[in-house]
């Protein structure tokens, strides 16, 4: 049985067509894997686990009954869903990990990161993220009401896309020097989102291979990284199609 990567899925009610797409890959491609992981971004904003949404709550619904059919589901906070937390877990029968986190594939180390980390040349983002990552923050605005919560979720999604607009690409992409961190800690392959920039990147770092694979965003088109019996392979969902998915690339 395979592995499943997911991430930057961007669900909310103002994405219809993508909230069904991952409803679908829940009941077809999911459901025969081994384990699912989505690597942070499920939501397009989580603003408390007592979010009332009627279309968060759908998908909510469509991990239970994967969790609840066997299939384990490791979920790992974006940047724009890190307030999930112990009531989303509950809800979902979904486990919620550290960003990064190693897990093991046949002996194999493999970092596990949503990918912002990565993109230490965004310093404008980078103070944002340490800012709401604190414990602080995080239960002042929780105790906050939920209009006000959503308020303010809107004007910082408003505030990103703006900062998205006008900084150079290569900024929000990783840096190469965090990324040789990793790879001078011993790990070999690092499975990381964020970026939207679907790819499978091989390399060498001080006479071994190393690979990143970065896993795409679902705006537009669904996909997801395989890996069954040692190999990896990305792959894209057709919405058009309700079901299997299509090989793209490796």
């Amino acid at each position: 049985m395979a592995e499943l990567f997911v991430s930057d899925l961007h669900l909310d009610a103002q994405s219809p067509a993508a909230n069904e797409r991952f409803l679908s890959f829940l009941e077809h491609e999911a459901v025969q894997a081994r384990v699912l992981y989505i690597l942070g971004d499920l939501f397009e904003a989580w603003i408390g686990d007592d979010d009332p949404d009627p279309a968060k709550g759908r998908i909510c619904e469509g991990l239970r009954r994967l969790t609840d059919r066997g299939v384990p589901c490791f979920v790992l906070h974006g940047n724009r869903d890190f307030l999930l937390g112990t009531g989303f877990a509950a809800r979902t029968g979904c486990r919620l990990l550290p960003d990064p986190v190693l897990a093991t594939f046949d002996a194999e180390p493999v970092l596990l990161t949503h990918g912002d980390a990565l993109c230490v040349d965004d310093h404008p983002y980078q103070e944002l993220r340490t800012t709401v990552r604190a414990p602080a923050w995080q239960q002042r605005y929780l105790r906050l009401p939920l209009p006000t919560r959503e308020l303010l979720a809107n004007r910082v999604r408003r505030g990103s896309q703006a900062h998205t607009s006008r900084t150079v690409p290569y900024v929000m992409d990783v840096n190469a020097a965090a990324v040789s961190a990793v790879w001078r800690s011993g790990v070999s392959r690092i499975i990381h989102g964020h970026t939207h920039r679907p790819a499978i990147h091989r390399d060498a770092f001080e006479g071994r291979p190393v690979e990143r694979m970065v896993l795409g965003a679902w705006y537009e088109q669904g996909s997801y990284l395989l890996r069954e019996a040692g190999r990896y392979e990305l792959r894209q969902l057709d919405y058009g199609a309700a079901g299997a998915g299509a090989a793209a690339s490796r």
